[in-house]
């Protein structure tokens, strides 16, 4: 097993990073959010799982340890491969994901794209005693980088539709954090996308 990667971000896509070790570039599935810490040519330490399938290899990178302990064990639900465990995350935090399933919060499930009402209580079930309780916040994430220089609503908007939604609810939500993203560029800031994905996604779930 892959347990983690580091090295110089040689390239960044909507869905996946580049990172150069030894000399060969390794392609790393991440989700919006860590994709968001990344910069070209920026040293990154990602924490990464690797998926064997029959016909592929893919290495799925995370801002830290914990993320990806929980990718792993989203897995061990029936029904949960690791895109949807990555959208999981692309949508909740750890810890936020641990609060849904300790508390039976099937709303915060039902906003994951590609998790309906059935989805979401047999999940709840299946994972009460896996995930565990809430460790606390972590502060800010090491070893990642700055924010990528592409423009924020371009970001946002590759990640939504890598996360399964259309062009158009992607296009709506970007509309409805633009306020947001202005406010921060008022104050001489750069948009949090992270941030701004999570707002986003609520506002697709308040739409349904």
């Amino acid at each position: 097993m892959i347990a983690f990667v580091s090295g110089p971000v040689a390239a960044l896509a909507p869905t996946t990073a580049v990172i150069e070790v030894g000399g060969i570039g390794m392609a790393v599935q991440c989700t919006p959010n860590t994709l968001a810490g990344l910069r070209v040519g920026t040293d990154a330490r990602l924490a990464t799982s690797l998926v064997v399938r029959e016909d592929s290899l893919t290495l799925y990178g995370f801002a830290d340890d914990d993320e990806r302990q929980v990718f792993e064990l989203l897995q061990t639900a029936s029904g949960v491969g690791p895109r949807l465990a990555q959208a999981m995350l692309a949508t909740h935090s750890p810890d936020a994901l641990r609060t849904a399933v300790a508390t039976g919060d099937e709303k915060a499930l039902t906003a994951v794209s590609g998790i309906g009402k059935k989805g979401a209580q047999k999940l709840l079930l299946e994972l009460k005693d896996r995930l565990g309780e809430p460790v606390g916040s972590h502060g800010v994430r090491q070893g990642i980088g700055t924010a990528v220089t592409s423009s924020w609503s371009d970001q946002l908007q590759a990640a939504l539709i890598g996360l399964g939604y259309a062009t158009r609810e992607a296009d709506e939500a970007v509309a409805a954090v633009t306020p947001q993203a202005e406010a921060a560029l008022a104050e001489g800031g750069r948009p949090p996308v992270p941030q701004l994905l999570r707002a986003a996604l609520q506002t697709l779930n308040r739409a349904r």
